[in-house]
């Protein structure tokens, strides 16, 4: 099942072929402020979806129509593990690691969709890198989750760019700008990933393959991510946390198109501007 969110805040859902707009049949208002209707549905999700495509105010719909948006805009918290592949520590020079440095917060306001553009700041002098990553969403809260129970608190995955302006600032600065956390196209449910330790992703930019790894090759694997993350702070619903970009991070100017991949999850193009 892929959940996704679309023109003005509708949301809806494809299951095998054929896609719904569910929005009238769960009373969802797209106006309401702050925007968490998505965080409310995933958290009463099976209450919610119990009967929703037999309701009478459910659509049938069709995909050309939807422009699709960022499947969340408003998590409780988006946490990312960074340097979580050792060739990436590698190419960096970095001292750091996930496993002894643990996660870092991102900005929310930075997250956006996948008809989305990247808005680079104007920072001429500054590169800005490009970073490929699975998103892991949230879908049953806790705090000291276990390890061995932690893939049960997963909803689902999706494709996530983590940009980040290189530099000396602090990391979480560096990456807050708007728009530097594409996220989407949409969220495929947990049971659809058949592995979410074995999944290849892959990044281009303007055709150029840059980045190709397996999550198989994480430093911290998902369940130890939720682990050490609901260590600290208490997980909830909606919550998204980015698992780290492998090797072949690099600069995007404005005019470049980006492309992630991501096995059983799905794919996205953003233009930078």
């Amino acid at each position: 099942m892929k959940l996704f969110r679309f023109n003005g805040g509708r949301i809806g859902v494809t299951i095998g072929n054929d896609s719904w707009d569910l929005t009238d049949a769960l009373g969802i208002d797209i106006h309401a402020w702050p925007p968490v209707q998505m965080v409310q549905l995933i958290a009463r999700f099976d209450e919610r979806m119990a009967g929703v495509l037999e309701h009478p105010a459910t659509r049938r719909l069709d995909m050309a129509t939807a422009r699709l948006e960022v499947p969340i805009e408003w998590p409780n918290k988006l946490l990312a593990f960074p340097v979580n592949y050792l060739k990436h520590g590698l190419e960096m020079k970095s001292v750091n690691r996930a496993d002894l440095n643990g996660f870092f917060m991102k900005a929310n306001s930075s997250l956006c969709g996948p008809n989305d553009a990247i808005v680079l700041p104007d920072l001429p002098d500054r590169e800005i890198h490009h970073e490929c990553e699975l998103g892991i969403v949230i879908g049953k809260g806790g705090r000291n989750i276990r390890r061995e129970d932690a893939l049960s608190h997963v909803f689902g995955y999706a494709c996530l760019i983590d940009m980040v302006v290189r530099g000396k600032e602090e990391r979480v600065m560096r990456k807050s700008y708007d728009t530097f956390c594409p996220f989407g196209p949409w969220i495929v449910t947990a049971d659809e990933v058949p592995d979410p330790a074995k999944l290849q992703a892959r990044l281009w930019v303007n055709d150029e393959l840059r980045q190709d790894a397996n999550t198989r090759d994480l430093i911290v694997d998902i369940p130890s991510m939720i682990e050490l993350s609901s260590s600290v702070a208490t997980l909830y619903p909606g919550d998204i946390i980015a698992t780290g970009t492998p090797e072949g991070v690099g600069p995007v100017k404005r005019g470049d198109r980006v492309r992630i991949a991501i096995e059983h999850v799905g794919e996205m193009t953003l233009q930078v501007r």
